[in-house]
């Protein structure tokens, strides 16, 4: 594994601060040959996945709600250090606007609990064009258990605001920093841990991160930790295997003291 410590999923204090870097997904055909070995067997891609990566963020969960029992078939490909995150059913975010959804949030719950010390914050991406609502956010957010760690990634700059930071640090959750189409989230830490989303340097889920590109998060990664954050990054540029490619360069930066970068 490429982690630099193990860590729980949990907040925790006085501890060196946690790296973790993977890609969005794993079972991409066209992958093979590039970054999986050519004659593997698909059943055999997230075991491999784990001796390259320490983390990934699963995203089929946003279309459908895996059972209990696949996701403990997973974690049982990895070892302890390794982190799941999950991405929330869109019935949460986009259908019902987090709103009257307890039932499947304690659904969704339910069934990350499974992964125990391997889960990994929680991902509610929310729809695009839907204006900020801080109180409604703040409602919401209140059903998840302060011991899980969960980021909110809005999909309308009007979120952007101070009111909507103000609710995510009351209840301890992250704003999501990501980049998409050429636009990029602002940098505001609201947790004891930064998520990261990296779709693709122009256009959504393409093409190759420049050196330089890279080399700037790194450095936006050693401030973090700095400030005694963990930091979840996950690549979503599936394309030609770049997601996987542009982790591995990530994790080599990150690698280097911040002077050499």
């Amino acid at each position: 594994m490429i982690s630099l410590e193990a860590a729980a999923s949990s907040p925790r204090t006085a501890q060196t601060p946690q790296l973790y870097i993977g890609t969005s997904g794993w079972h991409y055909p066209h992958w093979q040959g590039t970054f999986y070995p050519e004659r593997m067997k698909r059943n055999e891609w997230l075991a491999y996945y784990a001796t390259q990566f320490d983390c990934i963020e699963i995203n089929n969960s946003f279309y459908r709600l895996p059972t209990a029992e696949q996701v403990a078939r997973w974690a049982a490909q990895t070892d302890d250090s390794f982190r799941f995150a999950l991405k929330a059913p869109q019935s949460i975010t986009h259908r019902r606007k987090l709103r009257n959804c307890e039932q499947i949030v304690e659904q969704f719950l339910q069934v990350a609990g499974v992964l125990d010390a391997r889960r990994g914050p929680l991902l509610f991406q929310l729809p695009p064009r839907w204006h900020a609502n801080p109180a409604r956010l703040d409602t919401f957010l209140s059903l998840i258990p302060p011991d899980v760690r969960c980021t909110v990634e809005p999909r309308d700059t009007s979120w952007f605001c101070d009111e909507v930071y103000a609710v995510l640090r009351e209840r301890g959750a992250a704003l999501c920093v990501y980049d998409l189409a050429e636009f990029e989230a602002p940098h505001i830490a609201t947790a004891d841990f930064v998520y990261v989303r990296l779709h693709g340097p122009k256009i959504a889920y393409h093409g190759n991160y420049h050196h330089l590109t890279l080399r700037r998060w790194a450095r936006d990664i050693a401030q973090w930790q700095r400030q005694s954050k963990d930091v979840y990054v996950f690549f979503d540029n599936d394309e030609a295997a770049y997601a996987p490619r542009n982790a591995r360069q990530l994790l080599k930066l990150c690698a280097t003291a911040p002077a050499e970068r």
